[in-house]
């Protein structure tokens, strides 16, 4: 049986793909989490009883814990989501940044490779890597230019700088060593199971209990969004028919500022969850949740525009998107609203409070 080690597979992007792979393959898919504060077994709870799911708690940077995992599974595929992902918490503490991004990546492609030195052939052949990385990487974009694959690096916060470093050492270890790594970099994802310290998500849980909506700077940042339903069935064709050595854009061609994502978020909630109706707001004089949105001062190194060009993987290996920015994220405010179980047992004690204090895009 082929099997894929999904890193930090029980986090927001990592337990969706997990998902989409026991559905879509006959493969048994390994998730290999540290569960961390964003990580959460909640996030897999209906996939415990699958026959061909198993979960192992280790840490990428930790070698005993990656050499350990290569030896007990062998696997076939490595699909690495796992890290430090805020980039808030890395303006903080960028040690911990470069531990789990950097360090992590390294044991990753370190482990493959002496697991593989004894391997045959196709073995070796047949192996694949996927390291999943981020658009920050290239910095912000110019006027009305899209990033594509050959953009020159510019990272600008320590998080986007840690992701930086570990696409290069994914990229050395194919041409050095000839390891079957692929690469995609995507641009923000958004939909269930996302851990509410990210714009999306805690704008939603905000308004529904009545907290300030806040907004760094002028809110007149640029996102492009990429339902993470749409980026799993990128990164599943990028691991089935993707050539090893190259790297693929994902994205969601949905370029939207910070404010008008916010707006569109009080709007839908305004339909799915009128202000009168929500206890949190009675009696606050507020007619919509728009009147709780709140600007506060930018954070330091802020880009201001990313935007992918996804033509590559579209001409190449046929991918698009499949939801419209507007289905969306009607389909993710539902989510968040029929899960508000879930959003309780993932944010931890106090949690809540710290998140509520800015707005990361």
């Amino acid at each position: 049986m082929t099997t894929i080690v999904v890193t930090g597979g029980a986090g927001f992007i990592g337990s969706n793909f997990t998902r989409r792979a026991l559905a879509e393959t006959a493969a048994r898919v390994v998730v290999f989490d540290k569960l961390t504060y964003a990580g959460s077994l909640d996030n897999l709870r209906d996939l415990e009883s699958h026959p061909r799911y198993a979960f192992v708690r280790g840490d990428i940077a930790a070698r005993d814990d990656v050499v350990r995992m290569y030896r007990q599974w062998s696997p076939d595929a490595v699909v690495n989501f796992a890290a430090e992902s805020h980039v808030d918490r890395s303006i903080d503490s960028p040690e911990t940044f470069l531990e789990t991004n950097v360090r992590g990546a390294f044991e990753l492609l370190e482990g493959a490779r002496r697991q593989l030195r004894g391997a045959d052939d196709a073995t070796r052949s047949a192996f694949r890597l996927l390291h999943v990385s981020t658009d920050e990487v290239f910095g912000s974009a110019a006027g009305d230019s899209r990033f594509v694959e050959t953009t020159r690096y510019a990272p600008n916060s320590p998080y986007a700088a840690s992701k930086a470093a570990a696409d290069h050492l994914a990229r050395a270890y194919h041409r050095t060593y000839g390891l079957g790594v692929l690469i995609t970099n995507c641009s923000n994802n958004y939909g269930p199971y996302q851990f509410p310290e990210k714009l999306i998500p805690l704008m939603i849980l905000n308004a529904i209990e009545g907290k300030p909506l806040p907004i760094y700077g002028d809110g007149g940042n640029v996102r492009d969004w990429l339902h993470v339903d749409d980026h799993c069935a990128g990164l599943l064709l990028v691991l089935r028919r993707g050539l090893p050595g190259e790297t693929y854009n994902l994205g969601g061609d949905a370029e939207r500022t910070n404010v008008e994502i916010v707006d569109r978020l009080c709007a839908l909630l305004d339909e799915e969850l009128p202000s009168a109706a929500n206890p949190a707001l009675a009696g606050r004089a507020m007619r919509q949740y728009a009147d709780l949105k709140t600007f506060v001062a930018d954070r330091p190194g802020h880009d201001r525009r990313y935007a992918i060009d996804a033509s590559k993987i579209e001409r190449e290996l046929g991918w698009r998107p499949v939801y419209g920015f507007d289905s969306g994220l009607r389909h993710t405010v539902r989510w968040y609203l029929a899960n508000r179980d879930w959003c309780a047992r993932v944010q931890g004690s106090g949690e809540r409070e710290r998140l509520g204090l800015g707005a990361p895009a």
